[in-house]
């Protein structure tokens, strides 16, 4: 899977917050990184709430995304080199500095950047990724692939990889398995269809399970900093 870098320009304005938040897991979602989602969304809030906050409202901004290695790399780009993001302790009165408690809490890494014309605010996420163009690490995608590597071996002289032939032969493969599958099940005498609902349902469950497990984290982190 290609993970091309992309920026946006936006106006730093607590309007736009939301908006880059839902833009971030569009991106993140056409990525397969589905599990960093949350905390990506976090940490761009917080980036963001830190210009409006500590540069001003209405300041020009840039949004980049893009992937250092396996880790997801967030960059809030302004124009201010004075004003730098700072790290407090999450029990002090004071609420400057928590933002920052909160992206150093759910980041690998974080840190700022300061060029001559503007500051770049950064951090990095661990996505579970085994190389930068792979996919997520988990069993059910790991046997996928493999399945997928079996069936476009023997149906097609190209392998399922990276760019728009890779997703093609890949989307052929399990177009073809699941064909192959729906004829095993006849010949055995079995209900396709009820098969497929029971593959739909398990699917169903265990896509719930995952996002019951993952989405509670951001919210745990932003209700104890207040």
């Amino acid at each position: 899977m290609s993970r091309k870098a992309w920026d946006l320009d936006f106006t730093a304005e607590p309007e736009e917050v939301a908006a880059l938040r839902r833009i971030m897991r569009l991106h993140l979602g056409v990525w397969g990184l589905d599990d960093v989602t949350d905390a990506a969304q976090l940490c761009v809030s917080e980036l963001v709430s830190n210009i409006i906050t500590h540069v001003g409202v209405g300041t020009p901004a840039t949004l980049v995304v893009s992937m250092n290695g396996v880790h997801l790399r967030i960059e809030v780009h302004d124009p201010d080199t004075r004003a730098l993001p700072t790290l407090l302790d999450a029990n002090v009165d004071s609420e400057s500095g928590r933002g920052m408690v909160l992206v150093d809490a759910v980041a690998a890494r974080w840190g700022v950047q300061l060029c001559l014309n503007r500051k770049v605010a950064w951090c990095e996420l661990a996505t579970g990724l085994a190389s930068p163009n792979g996919h997520v690490g988990c069993p059910e995608v790991l046997r996928a692939e493999a399945l997928l590597d079996f069936y476009a071996a023997v149906t097609s002289p190209f392998r399922p990889g990276s760019g728009r032939l890779g997703r093609a032969v890949a989307e052929e493969s399990v177009v073809t398995a699941i064909t192959d599958f729906l004829h095993w099940l006849r010949v055995h005498g079995c209900d396709a269809d009820e098969v497929l609902d029971r593959a739909q349902t398990r699917y169903d469950a265990e896509l719930g399970s995952h996002d019951r497990r993952v989405a509670p984290q951001a919210e745990r982190l932003t209700e104890e900093s207040h």
